[in-house]
């Protein structure tokens, strides 16, 4: 996939083209699989909450949705996204440091959907829409602390 931006970035006019490095390029795809995975986590999530709901309420469902999906997003990170990395943890020291270092997603994340269930109603009625907003909020400083904290 870099290889294929790399071409693409050769066709940029000149000054664009200056920004398009390797190492920029790199990054980006890196993003993108994490946008991937980010998907099937959203899938992950929304099952959960889905499955939950009528059980245990919506709150509960959302916080154990949120579980289940940081557990299959690192599973997924792990043996995709950030594999080229040679530092490797035991998997289980790693899914809890993922744990820890996404913590503050978890709190944006789980923030945004919180208020959208208590607040709107149309939420409250169809939680994938409060699922999708949290989770588009907590992505990117998520995707940063991955790559710096747990898959370095």
């Amino acid at each position: 996939m870099t290889a294929l931006l790399t071409r693409l970035a050769a066709w940029l006019p000149p000054p664009m083209r200056s920004h398009a490095s390797e190492e920029r390029l790199r990054l980006l795809v890196q993003f993108l699989q994490f946008g991937v995975v980010g998907v099937i986590g959203f899938v992950i999530d929304t099952a959960t909450v889905y499955a939950l709901w009528h059980v245990v309420g919506l709150y509960v469902a959302g916080f154990a949705g949120f579980f289940t999906a940081a557990t299959g997003t690192w599973f997924c990170n792990r043996l995709w996204t950030f594999r080229h990395l040679p530092g490797r943890d035991a998997w289980h020291v790693q899914w809890a440091r993922f744990l820890a270092a996404n913590f503050t997603g978890f709190l944006i994340n789980r923030g945004v959907y919180v208020l959208l269930i208590a607040f709107v109603s149309f939420a409250a009625r169809a939680p994938v829409v409060a699922v999708a907003a949290g989770a588009l909020a907590g992505m990117l400083l998520n995707f940063n602390l991955s790559r710096k904290v747990v898959f370095r």
